[in-house]
Protein backbone atom coordinates (compact mmCIF):
# COMPACT_ATOMS: atom_id res chain seq x y z
CA UNK A 1 0.00 0.00 0.00
CA UNK A 2 2.59 2.80 0.96
CA UNK A 3 4.61 2.02 -2.31
CA UNK A 4 1.18 2.91 -4.40
CA UNK A 5 0.95 5.96 -2.56
CA UNK A 6 4.66 6.82 -2.75
CA UNK A 7 4.59 6.07 -6.48
CA UNK A 8 1.23 8.26 -6.61
CA UNK A 9 3.41 11.47 -4.86
CA UNK A 10 6.79 10.88 -6.90
CA UNK A 11 4.68 11.25 -10.48
CA UNK A 12 2.80 14.31 -9.12
CA UNK A 13 5.93 16.02 -8.31
CA UNK A 14 6.99 14.86 -11.36
CA UNK A 15 3.97 16.01 -13.06
CA UNK A 16 4.50 19.39 -11.85
CA UNK A 17 7.66 20.08 -12.25
CA UNK A 18 6.90 19.51 -15.93
CA UNK A 19 3.94 22.06 -16.22
CA UNK A 20 6.59 24.53 -14.10
CA UNK A 21 9.55 24.37 -16.51
CA UNK A 22 7.30 24.31 -19.71
CA UNK A 23 5.55 27.12 -18.48
CA UNK A 24 8.79 29.25 -17.45
CA UNK A 25 9.65 29.35 -21.10
CA UNK A 26 6.75 31.34 -22.59
CA UNK A 27 7.39 35.04 -22.48
CA UNK A 28 6.07 37.27 -19.65
CA UNK A 29 3.25 39.38 -21.19
CA UNK A 30 4.56 42.88 -21.73
CA UNK A 31 7.82 41.46 -22.11
CA UNK A 32 9.94 42.46 -24.98
CA UNK A 33 9.73 39.13 -26.60
CA UNK A 34 5.89 39.08 -25.74
CA UNK A 35 5.68 42.46 -27.45
CA UNK A 36 7.87 40.59 -29.87
CA UNK A 37 5.53 37.62 -30.50
CA UNK A 38 2.48 39.62 -30.41
CA UNK A 39 3.47 42.08 -33.27
CA UNK A 40 3.79 39.29 -35.81
CA UNK A 41 0.94 37.78 -34.75
CA UNK A 42 -2.45 39.33 -36.43
CA UNK A 43 -4.00 41.51 -34.36
CA UNK A 44 -7.77 39.64 -34.94
CA UNK A 45 -6.20 36.50 -33.00
CA UNK A 46 -5.58 38.67 -30.02
CA UNK A 47 -7.57 38.31 -26.64
CA UNK A 48 -8.82 41.85 -25.17
CA UNK A 49 -6.13 41.08 -22.08
CA UNK A 50 -3.43 40.84 -24.92
CA UNK A 51 -4.61 43.89 -26.98
CA UNK A 52 -4.71 45.53 -23.27
CA UNK A 53 -1.63 44.34 -22.28
CA UNK A 54 0.48 45.39 -25.47
CA UNK A 55 -0.72 48.46 -25.27
CA UNK A 56 0.13 49.27 -21.51
CA UNK A 57 3.75 48.32 -22.50
CA UNK A 58 4.80 47.64 -26.08
CA UNK A 59 3.50 50.85 -27.62
CA UNK A 60 6.00 52.95 -25.71
CA UNK A 61 9.74 51.35 -25.06
CA UNK A 62 9.87 52.79 -21.55
CA UNK A 63 6.68 50.59 -20.46
CA UNK A 64 7.37 47.60 -22.08
CA UNK A 65 8.87 45.39 -19.14
CA UNK A 66 13.03 44.29 -19.56
CA UNK A 67 13.49 47.09 -22.33
CA UNK A 68 16.62 49.57 -21.21
CA UNK A 69 14.52 52.52 -20.70
CA UNK A 70 11.91 50.43 -18.20
CA UNK A 71 14.64 49.42 -16.31
CA UNK A 72 16.83 52.72 -16.15
CA UNK A 73 13.17 54.21 -14.73
CA UNK A 74 12.87 51.38 -12.13
CA UNK A 75 16.59 52.23 -11.58
CA UNK A 76 15.76 55.76 -11.29
CA UNK A 77 12.53 54.89 -8.61
CA UNK A 78 13.14 54.52 -4.88
CA UNK A 79 13.39 51.03 -4.38
CA UNK A 80 10.93 51.56 -0.91
CA UNK A 81 8.12 52.37 -3.65
CA UNK A 82 8.85 48.99 -5.93
CA UNK A 83 6.14 46.72 -6.01
CA UNK A 84 6.87 42.77 -5.77
CA UNK A 85 6.25 42.03 -9.26
CA UNK A 86 8.80 45.29 -10.54
CA UNK A 87 11.71 43.49 -7.93
CA UNK A 88 11.34 39.90 -9.46
CA UNK A 89 10.96 41.65 -13.15
CA UNK A 90 14.06 44.06 -12.39
CA UNK A 91 15.82 41.12 -11.06
CA UNK A 92 15.25 38.78 -14.28
CA UNK A 93 15.38 41.60 -16.84
CA UNK A 94 17.78 44.10 -16.08
CA UNK A 95 20.58 41.83 -13.69
CA UNK A 96 20.43 38.05 -15.11
CA UNK A 97 19.34 39.00 -18.90
CA UNK A 98 21.81 41.51 -18.83
CA UNK A 99 24.30 38.87 -17.31
CA UNK A 100 23.70 36.47 -19.45
CA UNK A 101 23.52 38.29 -23.25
Amino acid sequence: MAHVSTRKIVISIALVAGVSLLSACADKPGSKGWCEDMSAKSKSEWTGDEAKTYAAHCVLESTTIGSEAWCENLKETPKGEWTTQEVADYAKYCVVDQVTQ
